[in-house]
């Protein structure tokens, strides 16, 4: 299997989700990424067990940290920051997520990781970025990414109780992550063509700007805000178009269309839905008259899907010629054939060999998807590493009396 990052290697010193995923992106493309745990707690996040217990797979932890390698070290004794140095010495990328205060601390700065290597990339992943008056400040994807930069505000009602929060567990990290690997993968082709090791920042509030970017190019545009979806439009999202929008089934579960063409897919969906009679029917036979019609055209529509299962669309809908899609949940998601066609999950074994699954990063190399390995165990490949620097056994013993290294 190809693996374009093969003989990049990578330093982590990065905690949760955000950053360090896009680690466990680069370890699915190929890297060595070697990633840096406090030598007594590790990574903050393997803390937070998100559901019961059971063996050492979390995909808490798997799903960001996959593939990589795992030393503990204490950074604030001056061996433990030499091992930090001797491993950046050769490392292509040095990857941090911590805040500008603990960098200074710790002295993981950019002039400092660069005093052991001139050439290596420098990455940071922040909230709020690394200027104003937030720089110093910490965020998640639930603050930074969701609330801060529109998408909460974009799909709350006006009229709903409660603000809408993220639809999973690490909704705006995930995506930043990605975001950081392509800038990762920017730096390395800009540096092996120009000789330059970029610094890159990639920020939640920068992730979340560009998700919700096209409206707001169009405030910017006419100094107005789209109105959030009202809490009572079940059926059309989109005026003078009865082809987009959510429909819902008799047993109360929802089918999308996104069909811009009105006019175009009209009369297939209308011959789907046993509603051929409207095909020639004058109210709708022009996309001029559609358009004027649509509420009327949208309440044929919505009322044949509501009379018939969930089940029965899903089957029924395959020949239908315009984008559709069933609203899914986690279970369905698992159990769609695409996933499965395109391997998009990824099944692999834990430490104790039991088959887990995760979802694989979702860039593929000549149509082949990325091989997923585990997680480490915190501090398992401590010895490994000082070893591969030269380390002698008695001195990786010392160091470990010392609490240099775990």
């Amino acid at each position: 299997m190809h693996q374009p990052m093969a003989g990049v290697k990578m330093v982590e010193v990065a905690q949760f989700t955000f950053t360090p995923a896009a680690g466990g992106i680069l370890a699915e493309w190929g890297a060595d990424v070697i990633k840096v745990e406090h030598a007594v707690a590790g990574d903050a996040q393997r803390g937070m067990v998100n559901h019961p217990k059971d063996g050492t797979f979390q995909p808490i932890m798997d799903h960001p940290n996959r593939g990589k390698r795992s030393i503990g070290l204490d950074l604030a004794t001056p061996a433990g920051y030499d091992v930090l140095l001797e491993l950046c010495r050769d490392a292509d990328i040095f990857l941090t997520n911590f805040l500008p205060a603990a960098r200074r601390r710790l002295r993981l700065d950019v002039d400092d990781i660069r005093k052991a290597n001139p050439d290596i990339i420098f990455v940071r992943g922040s909230a709020h970025g690394q200027r104003g008056p937030w720089a110093e400040k910490g965020g998640y994807d639930g603050s930074a990414f969701w609330c801060r930069m529109g998408s909460a505000w974009g799909v709350t009602p006006p009229e709903s109780p409660r603000v809408v929060s993220m639809p999973a567990g690490a909704y705006g990290d995930s995506m930043g992550a990605m975001t950081i690997a392509g800038g990762i993968a920017a730096a390395l082709y800009g540096r092996a063509t120009t000789g330059q090791p970029s610094v890159v920042d990639v920020s939640l509030m920068s992730v979340g700007a560009w998700a919700f970017g096209l409206d707001l190019g169009n405030a910017a545009l006419t100094g107005a805000a789209k109105e959030p979806v009202p809490l009572n439009q079940t059926m059309m999202n989109v005026a003078l178009n009865p082809t987009v929008g959510h429909f819902r089934t008799s047993d109360g579960r929802w089918i999308n269309f996104t069909m811009p063409q009105a006019f175009r897919y009209f009369p297939d969906v209308c011959r789907h839905l046993g509603l051929e009679h409207l095909v020639t029917d004058e109210r709708f036979d022009t996309a001029q008259k559609l358009m004027a019609n649509s509420a009327e055209a949208g309440r044929y529509i919505a009322d044949a899907i509501a009379e018939k299962p969930y089940a029965h669309w899903i089957d029924h809908l395959q020949t239908m010629e315009g984008p559709w899609a069933p609203v899914q949940g986690p279970l369905d998601i698992l159990d769609d054939p695409q996933m499965q066609a395109n391997g998009y999950l990824s099944t692999f074994p834990d430490s104790e060999g039991k088959e887990r699954s995760l979802v694989a990063n979702p860039v593929q190399f000549d149509n082949l998807p990325p091989d997923t390995r585990r997680a480490p165990q915190f501090a398992e490949h401590t010895d490994d590493l000082l070893r591969e620097l030269g380390h002698t056994d008695e001195q990786i013993i010392q160091m470990k009396i010392d609490g240099a290294v775990t």
